[in-house]
């Protein structure tokens, strides 16, 4: 077994890694010094990604495609990760299935709840436990990516809702079994917006309207640096050293507003 020094450059696992939220946090812990290895379903976003660093950060980035549900996937991505940068310090569970909107509850099919939760829920449960002995030689530390809809609902999200909730109580459970060796916390993130880091063909240029914005109390809708300065803070043991099994909301105030229908 290798034995990881504490003066080489962490690495992170990130899944969904190459759009979006993820490429958000990829890029962050890039800047801050990482090595990253980004695990995303869409080959097309991971090649894009990758086209869009420098020759430095691209020696110490990896990408994987593979389906974040399928064990046989995650296990390798994981395995190669670790043969390639020699340790892990952090695994950023991030995949999901974005949109929350399903048919009413007397129409939705078994295999659409099923998809949902075997990738929102069932991904962080398998990138956790074939990333674990890796991060216990390091002492590392996960992050799992919730979302406020774990504690407030829209009509017929049922299982983008109870997939996000699980993953909140799955973070304390795993906190307490963990304990002494992985810190385990999550972020919900509330309006985060990330049309303008898709790849180039889903791409989007934001627009939010002044009612958008005002449904904030900080004025605006979040963006993923807002996400990727949390996670760098969680994965930081000398400034988070003390958290573990918490769940953070970043939402820019939005779900402590009451808002009254005219």
């Amino acid at each position: 077994m290798q034995n990881p020094s504490a003066q080489a450059p962490r690495v992170a696992f990130i899944t969904g890694g190459a759009q979006g939220l993820g490429l958000g946090i990829s890029r962050h812990l890039l800047g801050l010094g990482w090595k990253v290895a980004m695990f995303d379903i869409d080959e097309t976003a991971g090649h894009e990604a990758i086209d869009t660093l420098d020759a430095k950060e691209r020696d110490r980035t990896l990408f994987f495609q593979g389906d974040v549900a399928v064990e046989a996937d995650i296990k390798l991505a994981i395995q190669q990760c670790f043969d390639r940068f020699g340790r892990i310090d952090g695994l950023i569970n991030n995949a999901g299935i974005a949109d929350p909107h399903v048919p009413n509850i007397e129409d939705l099919e078994w295999d659409q709840w099923q998809r949902v939760i075997n990738v929102n829920l069932g991904g962080v449960f398998l990138a956790t436990k074939h990333a674990t002995q890796h991060l216990r030689d390091t002492k590392g530390a996960i992050i799992n990516i919730a979302s406020t809809r774990a504690f407030q609902s829209e009509a017929n999200t049922e299982p983008y809702a109870a997939s996000k909730g699980g993953i909140v109580a799955l973070t304390h459970a795993l906190a307490v079994s963990l304990s002494g060796a992985i810190r385990v916390n999550a972020i919900a993130p509330g309006w985060i917006e990330v049309g303008d880091w898709q790849k180039k063909a889903n791409k989007t240029n934001p627009d939010h309207s002044v009612a958008d914005k005002a449904q904030h109390p900080v004025g605006r809708v979040g963006t993923p640096n807002d996400i990727a300065q949390a996670v760098s803070f969680l994965l930081d043991g000398d400034k988070s050293g003390f958290m573990t099994g918490e769940t953070i909301r970043i939402d820019g105030g939005m779900t402590h507003k009451m808002i009254y229908v005219d």
